[in-house]
């Protein structure tokens, strides 16, 4: 099953029908936007069953893996922007110096336009859905792109839009790289990307010929450190976890290990037992491991087992795009597994000695979209000082991605911007500064020929 791509002549079409529709205000009031943000709601659970099977058919993802990392997700932060959108809409107060006095300050929030949603494939109904909660609780329209890569997904997601919103509000294009060139070329008010940092740069480029505003969330390699003082059971389970969910193409999956030296042989014995208690004997046959999306992405990644010694795991089997967790250990940083971003379920494993060495290490390399550290609490806190990344985890992985109280997004090669409840309000709003000054007072001082400039200098 292929996705058929959208013709030039509809794309055009769509855009200039939501910009017409954007510009009769009809996306402005509050109500309008909680109607639409319940009509989202509704339809997830309408489509519940039918998304699911889609996730199964493209990904094998199992329905418990799909609601946790994809549906109910998307849910809570519809519930959060009905929460709070009465809230978040209000014209803001602040302060004004005495020297504009009467005068008084206010911030409004106000939509940006129409924007665009481009979504990758590994959470293919969160990371476009997710975005388009804050496109609507914000006021604008949206043009939403799904991944080619899972087209069972994307043609369920086509169906559920149309069914839910009309096309000059939210409106679905489909279709291949050729697509997104397409899209690219016309002028939108935002532009939500989600996906590589390559493709990032292509998505920015794009829209710095229109100055038009970006948020990209991008990935890279995410360092996980077990270190002197760690849980070392507890440390492997949940990285065990975190790499195998979604079988590592995950943007946050912990993407290379960091061990001390005097833990590693006992990591690798935690890491197998650990992969046994989540997936069985045989994760083959778990219902709740994910498959390689393509076979492309499969090749690629079970490439990547040459690049050292394999010390758990290891087995392949391409016609089900299936590889085993798997642990590498002897890695050369130099190696192809240690350049770009791994996405998919092996993880390299580089011993250290001292936490300078992996200061020294993590800081040579790109900005991570996330870092974990399993040890002393306050050893965690003296890691975090001195280094960056877009999130982090002490003695964790993936969650805090879960609390939609806290931003989720990249720094420099991991991307820019952030969302997430109030956030994702934010990213598709522009917030105006507005002054009201009063009729009934009109002092001299400011202007020409500026008299009594010596006392107005002092308030200034």
């Amino acid at each position: 099953m292929a996705t058929e791509n959208t013709s030039p002549e509809r794309i055009e079409a769509v855009v200039r029908a939501q910009r017409e529709y954007f510009a009769s205000g009809a996306t402005l009031g509050r109500h309008f936007r909680e109607e639409q943000l319940r009509r989202l709601q509704q339809a997830l659970h309408k489509w519940h069953a039918p998304l699911c099977k889609a996730l199964w058919a493209d990904l094998h993802k199992s329905e418990q893996e799909a609601v946790l990392t994809e549906l109910s997700i998307v849910e809570g932060e519809v519930k959060t922007h009905l929460c709070h959108l009465k809230r978040w809409m209000r014209t803001e107060r602040r302060s004004t110096p005495l020297k504009m006095m009467p005068s008084r300050s206010r911030i409004v929030s106000e939509p940006l336009g129409i924007s665009l949603i481009i979504s990758p494939w590994n959470y293919p109904v969160q990371l476009l859905l997710n975005p388009l909660v804050g496109a609507i609780s914000a006021g604008c329209t949206a043009v939403l792109k799904p991944s080619p890569y899972v087209p069972t997904v994307s043609s369920v997601i086509e169906q559920m839009v149309a069914d839910t919103f009309e096309e000059r509000y939210v409106a679905v294009v489909q279709g291949n790289r050729d697509v997104n060139r397409l899209l690219l070329e016309q002028r939108y008010d935002m532009i939500f990307f989600t996906g590589s940092p390559a493709l990032g740069r292509t998505v920015m480029s794009a829209a710095a010929k229109n100055l038009t505003p970006v948020v990209l969330e991008l990935g890279g390699k995410s360092p996980c450190i077990v270190d002197e003082g760690a849980d070392v059971k507890l440390a492997a389970r949940r990285i065990a976890w975190g790499k195998t969910l979604n079988a590592g193409q995950t943007c946050i999956a912990p993407d290379y290990l960091l061990i001390h030296k005097s833990l590693q042989s006992q990591f690798v014995e935690e890491f197998k037992a650990a992969v046994e208690r989540l997936h069985g004997r045989d994760p083959r046959q778990s219902e709740h491991y994910v498959r390689l999306v393509s076979d492309r992405a499969f090749d690629r990644v079970a490439a990547y087992l040459q690049d050292g010694r394999v010390v758990a795991g290891g087995t392949t089997n391409r016609t089900e795009r299936y590889i085993e967790p798997t642990l590498l250990a002897d890695v050369s940083p130099s190696a192809a597994v240690m350049q770009e971003e791994i996405f998919g379920p092996v993880l390299p494993m580089i011993s250290f000695e001292s936490r300078d060495e992996v200061k020294r290490f993590v800081a040579e390399r790109e900005k991570p979209l996330a870092y974990y550290y399993f040890g002393r609490e306050r050893d965690g806190w003296d890691m975090i000082r001195h280094s960056t990344s877009g999130g982090a985890c002490l003695n964790d992985t993936i969650m805090h991605i879960a609390n939609e109280n806290l931003p989720f997004g990249g720094v420099g090669n991991s991307g820019m911007g952030s969302y997430h409840g109030r956030l994702s309000f934010d990213a598709f709003s522009h917030r105006r500064a507005v002054v009201v000054t009063p009729t009934w007072l009109d002092l001299p001082f400011r202007y020409m020929p500026y008299k009594m400039f010596s006392l107005v200098k002092k308030l200034l």
